[in-house]
């Protein structure tokens, strides 16, 4: 047998679904080839050239097939909208409770995906900046937590970690009175489990890439898996050079640090949060109008003074969009090996014809852009970068694979085509569907067939994580 192809499983019966004659991409052994796949039970079951019989059969001839796209950075958070949309762009797992927020008991939540499904796969991390710190009665975002505080919130994190959380996340720049030894201590509650750290640096713009050098610093303190996220947003104005080689030098020196980045070089957050402070202006070098609305009434509408000062007193949960950022630092943060892909999307959950188009084009941007178009990364290591590889770094063993026993998450979509059409409000449609994304399964259900999105298709499963202690 062809080293690159697994026979079929010798069950009897026909399988659930067959995918015939596609263009067949391994992240995981970087294999190309053409054949079929088959599924049955949720899972990959046969990947052969021998003719498959099934139940359904989608033909995906001159169409790439491959795991399905792992967003290791978003909001969706259980929110249905958003996952329709993250779903139409190739996405099969969503990973929420990001930027130190999550608003779920996790037993709850998880129950309810178990109960009544959901679009997609849905993972989450427990949340310190918004969440925890508002649990133990920090009301303060400017005020470090008390010890007795810190030690409650130890507790609720391993509680929240038992529960199937994949790690505990911050949002340092949202709760800039978060202390070094509050940030140990819960940081040392995931590295006792080898589970994640993700984190929104304590700071955007210069100020950034010392930011960065302190999330180094607390994997070596701490030996958590530490993760930089969405990167492009924290020092994508300027300094992605110099933040790249603080991560360069502490990877060479053996640092178990990640990171991941979106696809836009403007961000989105709550207009009343404290990245929105006194001197931002000025530390970004723009002007009001480079600040828009992207929720609610005023969904569309650029800011003046007046407009931000108000809107901040006001109405603090509208998302803005600062467009802060130097579109081609956007694209340098992917010349390194260790960047993966994150639509940082759903924030606020937007209604639709709202929000960002980070919520809707993230992925299709990434291979119509960094891989089609410029040739920054081949095919095979693009969808490397959405698939196996965060599926590794959150410690998901049978998902972003392509091979026979992992869950049967997969994309089938044309490289030559695929392109997404989102865009900012008030210039043009964020929630706009893409091209090229033919079909989308998770757990061997289409939620998405010719490129259209089935709302009946809830096939998608909590993703936990049990606590293991971490030994090398």
């Amino acid at each position: 047998m062809d080293h690159a192809l697994r026979a079929a499983e010798s069950t009897d019966g026909p399988l659930d679904l067959c995918i015939a004659g596609g263009v067949l991409i391994d992240p995981e052994r970087s294999l190309r080839t053409v054949g079929n796949v088959g599924v049955r039970d949720g899972r990959i079951s046969a990947i052969t050239r021998e003719p498959l019989e099934a139940t359904t059969t989608i033909e995906a001839m001159g169409s790439v097939v491959c795991p399905g796209f792992i967003d290791i950075h978003a909001h969706v958070d259980g929110y249905e909208y958003s996952a329709q949309t993250m779903a139409l762009q190739g996405i099969t797992t969503t990973i929420g409770g990001n930027c130190g927020l999550m608003d779920h008991d996790l037993d709850e939540f998880f129950g309810r995906i178990d109960t009544s499904g959901f679009p997609l796969n849905h993972g989450m991390f427990v949340g310190h900046s918004f969440t925890l710190r508002r649990l133990v009665g920090v009301t303060d975002n400017y005020a470090p937590a008390t010890t007795e505080q810190v030690r409650e919130m130890v507790r609720l994190a391993e509680r929240g970690l038992e529960q199937g959380a994949l790690g505990i996340s911050f949002g340092l720049e949202y709760a800039p009175g978060t202390s070094w030894e509050e940030l140990t201590a819960l940081a040392e509650v995931a590295a006792r489990y080898d589970k994640l750290v993700p984190v929104h640096a304590r700071h955007d713009g210069w100020r950034g890439v010392g930011a960065i050098q302190e999330l180094v610093r607390l994997a070596e303190t701490t030996g958590a898996r530490v993760l930089v996220s969405h990167l492009t947003y924290m020092t994508g104005m300027g300094m992605m050079t110099e933040s790249l080689s603080v991560l360069d030098d502490a990877i060479a020196r053996g640092v178990d640090i990640h990171a991941d980045s979106g696809l836009y070089h403007a961000f989105a957050t709550f207009l009343g949060s404290a990245v929105f402070d006194d001197g931002c202006i000025e530390k970004w070098g723009v002007g009001y109008d480079s600040l828009s609305i992207a929720t609610g009434e005023l969904a569309g509408h650029s800011l003046d003074e007046a407009l931000f000062n108000r809107l901040r007193h006001d109405d603090p949960e509208a998302v803005c969009v600062a467009a802060v950022g130097k579109e081609a630092e956007v694209f340098e943060a992917f010349d390194r090996p260790y960047m993966m892909v994150s639509t940082d999307g759903a924030v606020g959950a937007p209604t639709p014809g709202t929000g960002h188009p980070q919520d809707a084009g993230t992925f299709p941007r990434f291979f119509r852009t960094v891989v089609r178009e410029q040739g920054r990364l081949p095919l095979i290591e693009g969808i490397r970068r959405c698939t196996i590889m965060p599926a590794r770094v959150l410690g998901l063993r049978d998902k972003g694979a392509l091979r026979v026993g992992a869950d049967a998450d997969l994309v089938i979509f044309d490289p030559a085509r695929i392109e997404d059409r989102a865009g900012y409000p008030g210039s043009g449609v964020p929630d706009a569907p893409p091209l090229g994304v033919h079909h989308v399964i998770v757990n061997g259900v289409p939620v998405v067939s010719e490129g259209g999105f089935r709302p009946s298709a809830r096939p998608g499963r909590p993703i936990r994580r049990e606590n293991r202690p971490w030994s090398m």
